[in-house]
Order: structure tokens, then sequence, then C-alpha cells
């Protein structure tokens, strides 16, 4: 197999009615395995969330990711998606989160960290054009001077590639780091007014509305890239709530790793 470019593949956009944490971590599955057998054309989803939750990485440990009492008593839902890297804390109006469903054959050939800084350069460009002095910090930060604006995660799935990336638009510091351990341990020697400092949000960094930030981003991959507007199938909603329902709200895929 010979490496592709973006412009080769005619690429679809999906932005779409809020969905719960676990429809979002089944629909990401779904699509990408529709990618791979070529009955879905690539596609940048932009997903809206219905509930606050933790997302963590296949192959996190549960107890040692989050606090479940904490989660519990702010009714935060926790879920485990497909893809590996660190646990991401995630408030609706707080969050832009992307996904980015394309032919394995745009990574082909490429490192990990190689894959990620080709997946991100668009969202780079973006940010940069609002003003914010975004880079890649390998292997799946994007980061400014003021702090770290979203981490991003990649799974490789039959003829497909799956990489998606959450974004601190802003930030509830105190509750993340009730909810989420890692938090506290990278924090606990330096107290909570460094906390602040370690995410910076894109909030504070454009003054810009949330989805203004979401405008820019989706024009700027069309413009690069070329993006068609289109929504999700029934079969793919129809494939993805039996999936969230029978694996990713499941206690047993959520603590798999315990």
């Amino acid at each position: 197999m010979s490496r592709t470019e973006w412009h080769e593949h005619d690429w679809q956009l999906i932005h779409t009615e809020a969905q719960s944490p676990a429809m979002h971590m089944a629909l990401d599955e779904v699509l990408t395995n529709e990618v791979s057998a070529g009955r879905r054309r690539p596609t940048l989803r932009v997903w809206e969330w219905a509930d606050p939750a933790v997302v963590i990485g296949r192959f996190q440990s549960l107890r040692n990711e989050v606090d479940s009492a904490a989660a519990t008593g702010h009714g935060i839902q926790v879920v485990r998606r497909i893809s590996g890297g660190g646990a991401m804390f995630i408030e609706p109006g707080n969050t832009i989160t992307y996904s980015i469903c394309g032919p394995l054959s745009l990574v082909e050939g490429l490192s990990f960290q190689q894959s990620y800084e080709l997946m991100d350069r668009w969202v780079i460009e973006a940010l940069g054009e609002l003003g914010v002095a975004a880079s890649y910090q390998p292997l799946n930060d994007i980061t400014s001077p003021a702090g770290k604006i979203a981490g991003a995660a990649q799974a490789r799935k039959g003829n497909a590639v799956l990489h998606h990336v959450t974004m601190a638009y802003d930030i509830d510091t105190n509750k993340m780091l009730e909810v989420l351990r890692i938090g506290r341990e990278k924090l606990s020697d330096k107290g909570t007014a460094s906390a602040a400092k370690r995410v910076d949000p894109l909030r504070s960094q454009t003054g810009l509305p949330r989805g203004d930030v979401i405008e820019r981003m989706i024009s700027t991959f069309r413009r690069n890239h070329g993006l068609r507007d289109d929504h999700l199938t029934p079969d793919e909603l129809g494939q993805a709530m039996q999936l969230a329902n029978d694996k990713f709200q499941t206690p047993e895929w959520t603590a798999v790793v315990p």
C-alpha cells in the first residue's frame, strides 16, 4: 500500500446533535469500521456532548485514574475508549472534541509520532489563525506557550486510522482534580495554583465563543482538504446504539483494566 494525501480523499463532515458519552465511544468504533470496509468515505466528526464524562484510554487502570465516588457525586459518567492515551475530563460547554476516521493509507509508513503530527497539522493552523501560538508536542499533545490545549489518541483498525482530539475550551480545574487521580499526583507538590497553568483553555486565549472556534476549525479543514456536509445513516446510528448498550455502557468494559 502506498501512502495517500488528504486531497486524494472525499472527506465528509458529521456535526450533529449531542450524544451520550457511550454513544460517542460507539460511533468512533462504528465509523472507523465503516471507513475500513469502504462503506463510508473518510470522515471528520465534530462531537457535541450530552453529558459530562471522564474518558479513559483503552489500557488505563480505572481505579488508578478515576475517583469513582467523586465522579458519581458530580454526575460524571466514566467511559473507556478503544484507543490508548490518557484520561480526559469532559464538560459539554467546556470541551471541543473531534475525531478523524481516515484510510490507513493516509499514515502508511509513518511512525505514531509522525502520524499524530500529520493529523493535527490542520487544527494547529486553524488555532494560529485565531491568534493561538499552538504547536505539536510529542507524542500526543497540542500545546502553546501558555500551557496544554489538547490531547490526542489514535488507533489503527483494519484499513482505517482513528485519530481523536479533546481540546479544553474552558475548564473547572478544581472539579477535574477531584475526579482525576492522576491530576492530583502530578500537582500534589505544586498545589492547585499551578493546576490551572498546566491546561490553558482556548476561551481565555481567543476570547471567542466555543461555536466560533469550531467554525474556524471546520473552515480550515474544508479549505485545506475539502469537506462535504454529511449525516449519520440509520444503520450507523443503529449499530452505535447497540454497541453503546452491549459494550461501552457496561461495567465489564469500563473496568476491563480494573
